[in-house]
């Protein structure tokens, strides 16, 4: 009998993360996953409410072919095949395992760069994450519990315990932020080699409650594009196109990065990111995460930009939801942690502090640290 609580997050995928309706197909693309329990019960919740379903099954290995040995021909091929059926869809769960994170670390990156442009680009970017209703989760695994330093065990309790929070309490809770970051103007960071200014004056605010992320517990918009100015240095270690980077620090002037190092990793690599295109030296989203079950880095984005007590600054490519105006092949979440036991920090609007050392310091959205 299969673990009860698969059928729990099977149900939030299906009725609350893509909603989905009677009529409606839904793509199902599973990569590296360690059964086939999640995937089957999701066909058989989709069937009942009537829609229909596609499943695409991937291994990373032969991705990491695909994307080593291509041509741009090939790439642009398989991108606009699967554009195609992209196109025909209504809905989207993206269902990762995590056999290995850094399958891609010695794809070269002209390779990675023709990959974004020609198949990530047309496919995701502009395709599924504006026209669909879409999800996407990682699966747990042997190798994401030794990521975050846990038994196997322990690491599926917990993992069990942040994606199947009540995500309609979360929405609800998520509101207070978002009134506050919508009447803000400008914004400054400061922390441990951090002194950041911004504006987010006109850009959209999007909560982010279990609808495109599981787990969830985000609040973002994005900076004015050439508002920010100053220095920042991330304190979560990072995984980028199969590359580990720690430290990254950015500086900024009028919104673009004019230089980058890292204390870890490759820093001629962690250039070269940048210069994939002239939006990737811009950003184009900024978030509060205030997932209050999430507590430390596992070297996994989808868990990391949530961390209690964190924020993350992406360059690259904005989302249509709070579009800045800047367009990139690559989108990187950088992940800095504000609680005390990580050197603390402060969030200010319009010279208000809302949140010091990660904790919200303002009465309308203190329970956001304990709900």
């Amino acid at each position: 009998m299969p673990d009860p609580r698969w059928d729990a997050l099977a149900e939030i995928l299906i009725n609350h993360s893509v909603r989905l309706a009677s009529g409606e197909t839904l793509l199902i693309e599973c990569f590296d996953l360690p059964d086939s329990t999640l995937p089957r019960l999701l066909i058989q919740k989709a069937a009942a409410r009537g829609g229909r379903v596609l499943v695409e099954t991937r291994d990373n290995r032969i991705v990491r072919e695909l994307v080593l040995r291509g041509s741009a021909e090939s790439i642009e091929s398989w991108g606009r095949i699967d554009r195609q059926r992209m196109e025909q869809v209504q809905a989207y769960l993206g269902l990762r395992g995590s056999l290995n994170i850094s399958e891609m670390s010695d794809v070269p990156a002209e390779q990675l760069e023709l990959y974004n442009a020609l198949y990530q680009k047309p496919v995701h970017f502009e395709r599924r994450v504006t026209n669909t209703k879409w999800c996407v989760l990682r699966l747990p695994t042997a190798s994401m519990a030794q990521q975050a330093g846990m038994s196997t065990e322990a690491f599926e309790d917990f993992y069990f315990d942040v994606c199947t929070l009540d995500y309609g309490r979360m929405a609800q809770m998520l509101k207070p932020l978002v009134a506050r970051m919508e009447k803000a103007h400008d914004v400054r960071i400061t922390g441990p080699e951090t002194d950041l200014s911004f504006s987010i004056a006109g850009i959209p605010v999007v909560p982010c409650s279990g609808t495109m992320n599981i787990p969830d517990g985000e609040v973002f918009t994005a900076p004015v594009r050439d508002s920010i100015n100053g220095v920042i240095r991330f304190n979560t270690p990072t995984i980028y196109q199969g590359a580990s980077f720690d430290g990254v620090r950015l500086e900024f002037e009028a919104g673009k990065i004019v230089r980058a190092d890292c204390a870890g990793g490759d820093v001629e690599k962690l250039r070269r990111i940048f210069d994939a295109d002239e939006g990737a030296r811009y950003t184009g989203e900024w978030s509060i995460g205030c997932n209050p079950k999430i507590l430390k880095p596992m070297r996994d984005i989808l868990f990391d930009e949530k961390i209690a007590g964190s924020f993350h600054l992406t360059p690259g490519n904005a989302y249509d939801e709070a579009d800045n105006g800047n367009k990139s092949k690559i989108h990187w979440d950088l992940v800095q942690i504000q609680r005390p036991d990580y050197g603390g920090g402060t969030i200010a609007f319009d010279g208000e502090p809302i949140r010091i050392d990660g904790k919200f310091v303002v009465d309308d959205l203190r329970p956001l640290d304990s709900y």
